[in-house]
């Protein structure tokens, strides 16, 4: 059924709005596929601090630091995906 839908939309669409809807589509394929990756790292990342704090308690701190700025690294990409998003959508 939504093929049938698509299929409408696009023979009752100008040129212009098949160009938007493409790019719209585009975008947010690629900010989602930019999501995947830093959502995938910052579950590793925290899994491994985890088992690191449970084998070691002593160090539960300095592993926790070490845990927040690779995050914070990690969370970059996806802003840097955002961005891109962004570009791809008004440019």
């Amino acid at each position: 059924m939504s093929a049938l839908v698509l299929a409408q939309a696009a023979a009752a669409s100008t040129p212009d709005e098949l160009k938007a809807q493409a790019g719209a589509t585009g975008a947010g394929m690629a900010y989602g596929l930019a999501a995947i990756g830093p959502g995938i790292g910052i579950g590793y990342l925290v899994g491994q601090s985890v088992q690191a704090m449970a084998r070691q308690p002593e160090a539960a701190g300095m592993v926790r630091t070490t845990m927040f700025l690779g995050i914070a690294f990690t969370e970059a990409l996806a802003l840097i995906g955002f961005v891109v998003f962004i570009l791809l959508k008004f440019v």
